[in-house]
């Protein structure tokens, strides 16, 4: 018997951030893997004129679901949107709504302004004043049994280790909630860089103080904190390669694969922490499990602090970034984009001028050429558009590939230990057992066909372009550094005389006058 399974089932759930990446993907392992489950209750703002029963209709039509559309249709049934919005006041909840929710059993609050360039005011109504509502809400359910705060494996930036527990915050998260409520805007961007210190974004930022604003309402709230790694296509489940966004590596994979982007900064010998989306998910269902379940392991019974997870492969599957982009060119050269720029054969850099005088020849000057070309042909420029968001998101994901971080995951491998074989082949969280080059071309694969839409038939002819492309990156290569040579022999004389003597000398030589 599966106890994960028999642990959901009758259970009331509340799932906010239901429509990101990985609330989806909650989702649907939910409803197939635990069917016994009472209800999904799923916070929901209506969107661009659409009611939130009309978004609910659209997300169960993406290909995500088509296996539960298959194989349990009427599991859709559980699924319940309830109106409302975290960054409202009592997150805009009708007093309906409030005593729907009342009696529910697990919550996973994985809502989160994700926006890395996000000015920090925004980011602290969000993502910490939001949650703060939200935990004032809870105080009461009654029935509640596990509070899941997703959270990020890179909330504590300036610790080369991390530990599965919360840290103290240099400034309180009240304190910082009533200074974006007060401070006009001119003054908050003048503190920010200041508030943020070692923090890249906002977002790591807020994270941080959330975290700490959460675990102060433990124990009277039964919480958890999971802190997931940079998450990745589904390496099986719903199945593989499965993604809706392009954001971090899978961005990079198009970028490079189309031959847009050519240059990163990044140091090759550094370790990529990722997690598969549903391996990340699994995580998240087996952990209210172990904590607060019938059976809790003994290291979190009556916890005096609240329970962290890293969710990370840390230790378990170490690949650095530099096997990560020769695998990736791999995987590109054998499942090339119908559509691409130029060869896709750029490098990683880990000297920051070099890389930046790379961007300049690879990056800006083509796209100033294409960008030209369609000017004076009558269409629309775009080129330097595009290269303005690759700079800013390369600008972002930068500062993640040129750290090392080393993340402590006992207490998640632990839960994992704990899982009979059943579950382990139900909510499989097993790192060391994946290819990361069959996994790689999974990637590859599905930000393919799932992002840029195109569908597997036109890879015969995506090929044939691209050796067309490599012939002609060879070709521009070639007369390049003929150029530069013929330029740097016509305007110097000490070049014209090595080239000269080297001449004379070859044609003295016997085999030379044979052949003359």
């Amino acid at each position: 018997m599966s106890e994960i399974a028999e642990y959901y089932r009758g259970k009331s759930i509340l799932i906010t951030g239901a429509y990101g990446f990985m609330g989806k993907v909650l989702i649907e392992k939910l409803l197939y893997s635990c069917t016994d489950l009472k209800i999904i209750y799923i916070l929901v703002r209506a969107k661009r004129g659409k009611s939130i029963d009309q978004r609910l209709d659209e997300m169960f039509k993406i290909p995500l679901f088509e296996r539960l559309r298959k194989e349990k249709p009427h599991t859709f049934q559980k699924v319940v949107p309830v109106a409302g919005d975290i960054g409202l006041e009592n997150l805009g909840l009708s007093a309906e709504s409030l005593k729907l929710l009342a009696d529910v059993n697990i919550i996973y609050h994985a809502a989160a302004s994700l926006r890395l360039d996000a000015k920090l005011p925004d980011s602290v109504r969000f993502n910490v004043e939001g949650t703060h509502r939200f935990m004032e809400l809870c105080k009461g359910f009654k029935k509640l049994e596990a509070f899941v705060y997703v959270s990020t494996a890179f909330c504590h930036c300036e610790l080369d280790v991390m530990e599965e527990k919360v840290y103290e915050t240099p400034v309180k998260p009240e304190d910082i909630m009533r200074i974006c409520q007060w401070m006009d805007e001119k003054s908050m961007d003048a503190i920010t860089p200041k508030l943020l210190d070692v923090h890249p974004n906002a977002y790591t930022y807020t994270k941080r103080l959330a975290e700490k604003l959460v675990a102060d309402y433990y124990p009277e709230i039964p919480i958890l904190i999971a802190r997931p790694s940079i998450v990745t296509p589904a390496l099986k489940e719903p199945f593989p390669g499965w993604v809706d966004n392009l954001n971090g590596p899978v961005g990079l994979i198009v970028g490079g694969g189309k031959g847009v982007i050519r240059s990163m900064h990044c140091n090759s010998e550094y370790h990529a922490e990722v997690i598969p989306v549903d391996l990340a998910i699994n995580g998240l269902v087996a952990l209210p499990w172990r904590t607060f379940g019938p059976e809790p392991l003994d290291m979190f019974k009556n916890s005096p602090t609240v329970p962290v997870f890293n969710l990370t492969q840390s230790g378990l599957k170490p690949v650095t970034w530099g096997e990560i982009l020769n695998m990736g060119k791999q995987a590109t050269y054998k499942n090339p984009f119908s559509v691409m720029l130029w060869y896709p054969n750029g490098d990683i850099r880990s000297n920051k001028m070099v890389h930046n005088l790379c961007v300049i020849f690879y990056h800006w000057l083509p796209a100033i050429l294409i960008d030209f070309m369609l000017f004076i042909t009558g269409n629309k420029r775009f080129m330097m558009n595009v290269q303005r968001r690759i700079h800013d998101g390369l600008e972002v994901l930068q500062y993640f590939t040129t750290r090392e971080w080393s993340f402590k995951n006992d207490n998640f491998i632990a839960v994992r230990d704990s899982m009979n074989d059943l579950d382990k082949s139900i909510f499989p969280i097993q790192f060391e057992i994946i290819d990361c080059l069959d996994y790689i071309n999974t990637c590859v694969l599905g930000a393919r066909h799932y992002m840029m839409k195109e569908d597997p038939s036109t890879l015969p002819k995506a090929r044939r372009l691209l050796r067309i492309l490599y012939a002609l990156d060879c070709v521009t290569s070639f007369s390049f550094y003929a150029l530069f040579a013929w330029l740097i022999v016509s305007c110097s004389d000490t070049a014209r005389f090595v080239l000269d003597s080297a001449t004379e000398v070859l044609t003295a030589l016997p085999f030379v006058r044979s052949l003359k």
